[in-house]
């Protein structure tokens, strides 16, 4: 049988005890609060892993950059000696 077509009570059957007791006891109110805050907590998660992947890319240029001005540096510094 298909979950979303079950009744409530029923999908909630396989939960456990302390689930059941937390949503049992939740208002209206905090209903409310639970549904609009799952958007907000989906995108901190997103944005954790942007922000995870431009902290790796930042530091990728950095090490590049820095890697390359050493080798400019040490080829000025071979001309020079010539």
């Amino acid at each position: 049988m298909n979950e979303e077509n079950d009744p409530p009570a029923e999908r909630l059957a396989d939960l456990s005890h302390e689930t059941r007791e937390l949503l049992s006891n939740l208002t209206k109110e905090d209903v409310a609060t639970i549904t609009a805050g799952l958007p907000i907590i989906r995108m901190i998660i997103g944005f954790g892993k942007v922000t995870k992947w431009l902290a790796i890319t930042g530091f990728g240029v950095l090490v590049g950059f820095a890697m390359l001005s050493d080798s400019i540096g040490k080829i000025l510094a071979y001309f020079k000696h010539q």
